[in-house]
């Protein structure tokens, strides 16, 4: 296998959590495996979370009608973002992949990291109206979430209190992570670490250390190819498209179900 150079954004605030247990088995075991990895620690790095107008140097087009988005796309197109921003947009160019490690906050991610998608994944940079979803900037790259909940599994089941954990990822993984093209891995959960006994956990993170010795070649989640959908119709979904999935059980995807059932696993688990 070819070196690969592999991108962790990584956001905790303790050298002693369980997160960060995760993000140093996943440098030690792909380090081992001849990868180059590289961390971008959020909070170590004092990441600024905050989209404005500083993420700009020099004069802004139109500072009475301020466009994050195009301003932004300008000024990436010229050289003139922030230092802190160019940095990260050189790391994830770079990146053949992007694991995002972080705690679950409330249903997402922490704003810190947040923060990084908003700054980092810039219009033009990361994605245009015509560069997106299965057509995406970085349809070379893949890209997954490892991440930790405060809840056991049970209650991200589809009958469980917090919903079904694939309608939890769709936004990320879809409205995010596909969005800009990417192949999305499926998500690494580490169900409620902190409610199960020291001997689980390492259990937990050895499992994460076996998957990632065939991390690198797993199939990615599977999502509806954008030339299914119909631009002069408002983006909806081609009816050639939907009269050949009227007679199937299940919608194509959690977002695009056709109002019937979602496809259960299919957030989590790839070939599903």
């Amino acid at each position: 296998m070819a070196m690969k150079k592999v991108l962790i954004v990584y956001a905790h605030q303790s050298a002693g959590s369980f997160t960060a247990a995760a993000k140093d088995a996943t440098v030690e075991v792909l380090k081992a495996q001849g990868c180059q990895v590289e961390v971008s620690d959020l909070y170590a790095m004092k990441f600024n979370p905050s989209a404005t107008a500083d993420d700009i140097t020099g004069e802004v087009k139109d500072a009475e009608h301020f466009h994050y988005g195009e301003e932004t796309m300008l000024a990436w197109k010229e050289g003139r973002l922030s230092a802190d921003l160019t940095e990260e947009q050189r790391k994830l160019s770079a990146a053949d992949v992007v694991i995002f490690q972080f705690p679950m906050y409330w249903f997402t991610v922490p704003a810190i990291m947040k923060g990084w998608i908003d700054r980092v994944l810039t219009m033009g940079f990361a994605y245009t109206s015509e560069q997106r979803y299965s057509q995406g900037i970085f349809k070379e790259k893949k890209a997954m979430l490892s991440f930790t909940t405060g809840s056991p599994e049970s209650m991200f089941s589809s009958n469980g209190i917090n919903g079904d954990i694939n309608i939890t990822m769709w936004p990320l993984q879809n409205g995010i992570l596909h969005y800009c093209g990417f192949q999305v891995l499926a998500p690494q959960i580490f169900w409620a670490p902190h409610h199960i006994s020291s001997e689980a956990r390492s259990t937990m993170l050895e499992a994460w250390r076996t998957r990632l010795q065939g991390l690198l070649g797993e199939m990615p989640l599977s999502f509806t190819p954008s030339d299914s959908f119909d631009c002069e119709r408002g983006f909806q979904l081609k009816e050639v498209i939907e009269e050949k999935h009227k007679s199937e059980d299940f919608g194509l995807t959690v977002g695009t179900h056709l109002g019937k059932r979602i496809p259960p696993n299919s957030q989590i688990k790839s070939g599903v």
